[in-house]
């Protein structure tokens, strides 16, 4: 399917390679997926139907992998994932107040987590298993420990001055 000249297929040339580099494996549906989200931020869903015609599977197969994991998003995140730990160790420790003040300075709310821009997704997860480090926040990758309201506020700010100066 990738090898088509569609319009559709060109636009996504990237998970043309993607499944290229997996060599149409389809017991490489995992990684391949998380290929794909980390192309893309999250999996859409006519790229999960071209992974399934073109790896020769059901899309019922491709969306029952998609939403089992809960590592896969189907729908678009911000180019920064603010991850915020309220387990135990980092609600005791205060996390709600850092919750509150990346949604007042973001205007984000829960039903609506990611900046319209694109730019910042807030995430509350379960347990980010640093409970030495509580409260934690992880900013994409980077792990930010003893968090604080200001602290967080800097950072978003920081990553906000970054974004200007690159624009």
């Amino acid at each position: 399917m990738c090898n088509s000249s569609n319009e559709n297929i060109r636009k996504f040339q990237k998970v043309c390679e993607i499944l290229e580099f997996y060599d149409y494996d389809k017991s490489k549906l995992i990684p391949i997926l998380q290929a794909v989200q980390d192309e893309y931020r999250y999996l859409p869903e006519e790229i999960m139907v071209l992974i399934a015609s073109s790896l020769d599977i059901s899309p019922a197969k491709v969306y029952g992998v998609a939403t089992f994991f809960s590592h896969f998003a189907l729908e678009p995140k911000g180019k920064y994932v603010i991850k915020v730990c309220d387990g135990t160790a980092c609600h005791v420790k205060n996390s709600e107040p850092i919750i509150k003040e990346i949604r007042l300075q973001l205007n984000l709310t829960p039903e609506k987590p990611t900046t319209p821009d694109m730019m910042f997704t807030l995430e509350t997860v379960s347990c980010l298993g640093a409970c030495g480090l509580a409260p934690v926040v992880v900013i994409n990758e980077v792990v930010h420990s003893l968090m604080t309201p200001k602290k967080i506020a800097k950072e978003i700010n920081k990553i906000m001055e970054s974004e200007v100066e690159y624009a």
